[in-house]
């Protein structure tokens, strides 16, 4: 098949915009990322602690970490938001084959490589990665011990009354932080949902994950050798008094000590076998990264914790601004409540917030649990269901099993107090180059591809586009799970032509030889009555998101700048050169800390608060155009109150549906039939399942099939 670009007529700005992008990806990639990464390889040389450091700390007056590794990564986040904000201008939708021969080449790399192994899932681009950070690992802790042990003779270690074994374990000690600060440095990258570095790379945060749980072990394990080498090299030098030191101007080890006891809790904690068993376990001690964070600062100072500064400093950035949006209760509009004890939660939303398929929104309910956040799948879309947002839960845990005991209840409450954090998703529709779509869905897995299909029927009715073929496979344990089909035409879906949509839907009931129907009960609406102060879900910072993000990126850098400028010229500096004291380096590292969460919070709280009550005045205006309907009230968000939910799905998906019992998918069979096309394979659901499809994929069988998972663990 010829590659097709489905678009509308694109007007000659689009041109120069696609030549700004395209400008602001080269200096971002080849530029400043390869640049750091170059001083990263650099590091551990003499050239660079002989030569380097010493000319630029005598031009920037002892700040060379800020100017070497923070500044280049806040940098890289401004080209990002930049590079973002011109991506919104693009409205026109590209539906792109991939018989392009470059682009046939590098989806090779996308493959999955490794499947059943500690890493998980891992395809051909991230093994190589995964390769060469381990190169960079090795390559700097070797080069380190190289120099360090070349001045290391029997004299130089008479002089210190140790052995040479003793002075190469300090040695050694101290050079395995110094590798363990770089993987801490990558550290929070993945976590920041919001990240700008993350999109502009392609990739998201649910996504991502996994990179964080990598490492987290690499940093935990090389810390915790780190510490033990310590503690060995003291007992034998009969030191070891300095476990309980706190240098005034030197390392606290007190402080390290700390820092490592918290992180050793927070790594056995993640284990997959507690995780699983218990979560809330799990999910309370990471809050310990705080204090893990604190210690770790107060243990090497300020100045040399500016290498991992960029990553958690947008962290706290994008950590802000998601307690700022949880400070305000959600509008939740309506419930549907299927008999596979599954609940879709309607939110009311405000139009200009848009988001693409397959985004994630955190929920948090009160009243049952206040710390709790739990994610789950955004399945409405932004421009079919321009008012109302909705996420699926299906009752899998004690969370989710309280609430919908307590929507499903014969008398439900009228108001629940729900808090969001979100949407957070993909910054583009990458599915849409394919020629056909297969995917594979367990259970609840199958709520990723229902805002997929959703996004595919609003293209081929409103936008006339050519779409995808659909083969949706999916299995469930009973019967009642088929009902979550249901829930792929939105409730406002009157108006909807499936006959555009080439859609197969295979369903699979495992543990069934024969449909179930005695019993069973209909699937109903709940209506809650929210109070007036619940507001639409609403984009934090408004329609610009990625400007004001770079605004507030850079403002509380500048702002940070100027406070430690000031209380080190009025405060640190008297008492260092006026006197005969001498400023504590970890007093030193509590001013930088409060003066960055001071400029954080004030710059984000700013911003936030100016586009609350712009769009405050838009609602009003919007309002009175109107008239006095409030937004999300159930006329003006979904359907007539005498329609019946029972006529959804509409004849067109019934048809499109084939129900199979008592036997599992033959996904080999039905993935590899798919000859001559480009064909992407998405699978949601079990890790079994995930495995499965991904072996089937990498197994060469078939060039034309591209994989990709979109189960995440948080």
């Amino acid at each position: 098949m010829d590659a097709q670009v489905v678009k509308s007529s694109s007007p000659p700005s689009h041109v120069g915009i696609h030549v700004m992008r395209a400008a602001i990806r080269l200096l971002a990639v080849f530029v400043v990322f390869l640049g750091s990464l170059f001083v990263w390889f650099m590091m551990p040389t003499n050239t660079y602690s002989q030569i380097w450091r010493l000319q630029i700390r005598q031009k920037t007056n002892s700040s060379s970490n800020i100017v070497m590794f923070t500044f280049p990564i806040l940098f890289l986040a401004l080209l990002g938001c930049v590079f973002l904000h011109l991506g919104k201008k693009l409205n026109d939708y590209k539906v792109e084959s991939s018989s392009n021969g470059t682009k046939n080449r590098f989806a090779v790399w996308k493959k999955p490589m490794l499947v059943k192994g500690p890493l998980g899932i891992v395809s051909g681009i991230e093994l190589a990665f995964f390769i060469m950070f381990i190169a960079l690992l090795i390559w700097s802790f070797s080069t380190y011990l190289h120099n360090s042990f070349a001045n290391i003779t029997p004299k130089s270690a008479a002089k210190n009354h140790e052995k040479i074994w003793e002075s190469k374990l300090d040695s050694a000690a101290l050079r395995l932080g110094l590798v363990g600060n770089i993987c801490l440095a990558f550290l929070f990258f993945p976590v920041a949902r919001g990240s700008s570095i993350l999109a502009l790379f392609g990739l998201t945060s649910e996504g991502s994950i996994k990179y964080h749980i990598w490492l987290g072990h690499l940093v935990m394990l090389l810390f915790t050798a780190h510490g033990l080498c310590y503690v060995i090299y003291w007992a034998a030098t009969g030191q070891i008094s300095e476990m309980v030191q706190w240098d005034k101007t030197g390392i606290s080890n007190i402080a390290g000590e700390l820092s490592l006891l918290f992180g050793l809790i927070m790594w056995v904690t993640a284990i997959p076998r507690i995780r699983r068993k218990i979560f809330e376990l799990f999910f309370y001690t990471h809050y310990l990264y705080i204090l893990f964070m604190i210690f770790f600062i107060l243990h090497v100072g300020m100045s040399y914790s500016c290498i991992m500064l960029p990553g958690f400093y947008l962290f706290l950035v994008d950590r802000f601004l998601r307690f700022l949006q949880s400070g305000t209760r959600a509008r939740l509009i309506c419930s549907r409540v299927l008999p596979c004890e599954t609940l879709e939660l309607n939110f009311a939303k405000s139009p200009g917030l848009k988001y693409n398929p397959t985004s994630v929104m955190f929920i948090n309910v009160p009243s049952i649990s206040k710390m709790q956040w739990h994610p789950f799948t955004v399945t409405s879309n932004s421009s079919l269901e321009p008012e109302k947002i909705s996420v699926v839960i299906k009752a899998e845990g004690s969370w989710t099993k309280k609430l919908y005991q307590m929507v499903s209840t014969p008398s439900p409450t009228d108001r629940i107090e729900v808090a969001v954090e979100g949407p957070y998703g993909p910054d583009s529709t990458h599915f849409l180059r394919h020629d056909t779509l297969v995917m594979v869905s367990g259970g609840s897995g199958i709520t990723p591809f229902i805002s997929i299909i959703r996004e595919l029927l609003l293209m081929s009715t409103a936008l006339k586009c050519r779409v995808p073929k659909v083969v949706l496979i999916c299995a469930f344990k009973s019967s009642l799970d088929l009902t979550m089909l249901d829930l792929i035409l939105p409730m406002s879906s009157t108006s909807i032509d499936m006959s555009n949509l080439e859609l197969q839907i295979e369903a699979y009931v495992t543990t069934e030889t024969e449909p179930k129907t005695d019993g069973s009960k209909p699937l109903r609406a709940i209506w809650f009555k929210p109070l007036a102060t619940d507001a639409p879900i609403s984009p934090i910072l408004g329609k610009n998101h990625w400007l004001c993000l770079a605004l507030i990126i850079a403002s509380s850098f500048i702002m940070f700048l100027i406070l430690i400028g000031i209380i080190t010229r009025y405060y640190i500096y008297p008492i260092d050169h006026n006197s005969n004291a001498i400023f504590a380096n970890w007093l030193r590292s509590v001013l930088n800390m409060l003066a960055i969460c001071a400029a954080i919070s004030s710059t984000a709280s700013a911003v936030v608060f100016w586009n609350k009550k712009r769009n405050a005045m838009q609602n009003k205006q919007i309002q009175n155009m109107e008239g006095p309907a409030p937004m999300g009230t159930p006329e003006s968000l979904f359907y007539n109150a005498d329609r019946e939910l029972e006529s959804l799905p509409q004849q067109s998906l019934a048809q499109a549906t084939n129900v199979h019992y008592g036997g599992r998918p033959d996904l080999k069979k039905m993935i590899l039939e798919f000859k001559g096309l480009s064909v992407g394979v998405l699978v949601s659901g079990p890790k079994k399942l995930r495995h499965e499809v991904a072996t089937i994929c990498s197994s060469g069988l078939v060039e034309n099939v591209h994989f990709e998972s979109i189960s995440f663990s948080w």
